[in-house]
This record gives C-alpha cells, structure tokens and sequence, in this order.
C-alpha cells in the first residue's frame, strides 16, 4: 500500500503560479511513474504530466497539450516528493488534483495508475 498526500493548492489570479507536492509514504519496485490528474466539477479526469520515478538522476517528463510550457514536473527523490509546478495560471485551469502512481512509463490513462492521492483544490479567477 502506497499513501498519497498532496499539498499546495490554492485560490489565485490568472496569470499567478502555484506549485503542487505530492508525497509519497514509500516508494516501491512498481512505481515507476508519478503521475498529476485534475478533474473539473461536471468533467472526467484528464491526464495533466507525469514524470519518471524510478532510477537515477535521469527523468523523463511528459504533459498535455493543454499545459505544455505552463506545467512542470520535478521530483526530490530523497523525500519521496514530486512536484507540480503551475506558471501562467488560467481560470480553465480550475479543478481538483490529484497525483497518483503507476507501473508503467509514463502513461495517460487513469485506469494505468494504481494508487491515487485525495487531491487539492485550484482555483483560478479571472
């Protein structure tokens, strides 16, 4: 078992930025990566980033269209910590977020991910 804490959500204005942390209670052989979620209210839960979390120094990252050069993810591997960091903020932006790891590389898919953080609220206004 695997526990998930995110922190770091907020409201701000657009334009602002925020930085998520995710926290992980162990990581395992199986948690190869760590994955970010939101889920608007009235919307499914749509792929956000991810990055590598195992191995090395090295990572790999990848990010929705709609985030790309906005969103990053980083990781401090010696606090079992990922992180989302949230530039050029916009009300569409709005949701819940959720982090959540997964076995596979980097995958898009919530049905790839096995354990699931309870989330933090951002709210963006105009």
């Amino acid at each position: 078992q695997v526990q998930l804490v995110e922190s770091g959500g907020g409201s701000v204005q657009a334009g602002d930025s925020l930085r998520l942390s995710c926290v992980a209670s162990r990581r395992t052989s199986s948690s190869v990566t760590m994955g970010w979620f939101r889920q608007a209210p009235g919307k499914e839960r749509e792929f956000v980033g991810a990055i590598t979390w195992s191995g090395g120094s090295t990572y790999y990252s990848y990010y929705s269209d709609s985030v790309k050069s906005r969103f990053t993810c980083s990781r401090d591997n010696a606090k079992n910590t990922v992180f989302l960091q949230m530039n050029r903020l916009k009300p569409e932006d709005t949701a819940v977020y959720y982090c959540a790891t997964s076995s596979f590389w980097l995958p898009k898919s919530t049905g790839e991910y096995g354990y699931w953080g309870q989330g933090t609220q951002v709210t963006v206004s105009p």
